[in-house]
């Protein structure tokens, strides 16, 4: 039922963007009878496809290639039309506008008159650049693999950790990849960062755990000098699918973190552990899923960081940042640096000209990038791999390196 609206709101928006095709056409019958028999034709077999799809129940399965692309294909229906709508608002507000003067302040006749002609060519060829950035967002961009360097500050940070490097990456989504020799080149990125330890903060997979099988050599290469250390995310638990029974659920998960013991990933679950440097030692702190919005709370900050000392300098690693003014900013014990993922930036906004601008914002306050509060952070990565939409589109795949520093 969660797809009904949004063929609704599809519709609606087809409706009243059809109107600037016809009329940026209109001077030529043959072109406008073609353009008006390919834009509902081409809307009709997207729309029969999906419904095939949720009729067969294949929304809610595992990894399937044939959703991505038929996800890829209604992004470029949709994102330009979107992109048309303010533009169409504008024009009709002008028209009415006009038509209220002629008619009350010059006494005629109250008609909106036609639509301007040339301006709906020229929006109809401004269209091209959304979708080639689309398509070039498809084939490009969820590979484009980007480095985001940030130096951190704290007075009580241990002097042994000064100059500390560590690397972040989150949300892999391993059902969702589809070119080795890439991800190959993204795990050679991370590793020549040569951080002194890479930490992974959720979502593995999109649904099974057998997704991850193919990649289990991939990313086995991680090496960090003291270690790599992961968590898990909502994706991994297998709640969006359904099973059989309980039991086969578990033994899902059980086999995902099997996987991730063989790829020499330590995975904490609402557990912590000590990273030791020259005598001195900081506490890495990693709790399961924890999250808003109707999202499963399986993370107990409160359990993980049970034995850690008050004093102690303190790292979380928790997937989902809502989680961050939720629990970790009030909680009692100082946590200097929480780290987390799951928005993928949405996997589509402006980052350039000092813009930074995704439509996850009105969703997550934090959604990218590093924020701060009272002397503790928060750095949301942007995802390395990607899901649903099989592209990246101005918010690139990230790999990020923290520096801590001590001052």
């Amino acid at each position: 039922m969660r797809v009904l609206p949004i063929l609704v709101i599809w519709l609606l928006v087809d409706l009243f963007t059809f109107r600037s095709v016809s009329t940026a056409f209109s001077g030529n019958e043959s072109l406008s009878e073609l353009t008006t028999w390919l834009f509902w034709l081409i809307d009709l077999a997207l729309l029969v496809t999906i419904v095939f799809f949720v009729a067969r129940g294949k929304m809610a399965q595992g990894p399937n290639k044939k959703l991505h692309w038929l996800m890829a294909l209604f992004m470029i229906s949709i994102i330009p039309k979107l992109l048309l709508v303010p533009f169409l608002m504008l024009e009709d507000l002008y028209r009415f506008c006009r038509a209220l003067y002629h008619a009350f302040v010059l006494n005629g006749d109250f008609s909106m008159g036609y639509r301007n002609v040339l301006y709906h060519q020229i929006l109809q060829a401004l269209l091209v650049f959304p979708v080639v950035g689309i398509i070039y967002g498809v084939i490009k961009g969820k590979y484009a693999y980007k480095v985001h360097k940030v130096q951190l500050k704290f007075k009580d940070l241990p002097e042994a950790f000064h100059g500390f490097k560590l690397t972040q990456i989150s949300d892999v989504h391993s059902g969702s990849l589809d070119n080795k020799a890439l991800v190959e080149r993204g795990v050679e990125l991370i590793n020549q960062q040569a951080s002194d330890i890479i930490v992974f903060t959720g979502d593995l997979v999109n649904n099974v755990a057998v997704e991850m099988v193919e990649w289990i050599d991939t990313f086995s290469k991680l090496k960090a000098e003291k270690g790599v250390y992961s968590i898990l995310g909502n994706h991994d638990y297998g709640d969006y699918i359904s099973w059989k029974n309980e039991e086969s659920k578990r033994e899902n998960l059980n086999r995902l973190i099997k996987i991730q013991k063989e790829m020499g990933f330590n995975l904490l679950m609402n557990e912590h552990v000590k990273i030791e440097k020259n005598g001195q030692s900081i506490s890495l702190i990693g709790v399961e899923n924890w999250g808003k919005r109707g999202f499963t709370k399986y993370g107990d900050l409160e359990k993980a960081i049970a034995e850690v000392d008050h004093h102690q300098f303190k790292i979380l690693l928790s997937h989902d940042p809502s989680h961050w003014e939720a629990e970790t900013l009030d909680h009692d014990k100082h946590i200097h640096l929480t780290l987390a993922g799951h928005t993928h930036g949405m996997q589509f906004g402006i980052e350039m000209f000092g813009i930074k601008w995704s439509p996850v914002k009105y969703i997550y306050k934090q959604w990218a990038g590093i924020y701060e509060n009272a002397g503790k952070y928060l750095y949301v990565n942007r995802g390395f791999g990607f899901l649903g939409f099989p592209g990246r589109v101005g918010i690139m795949p990230e790999i990020t390196v923290i520096e801590l520093q001590r001052g």
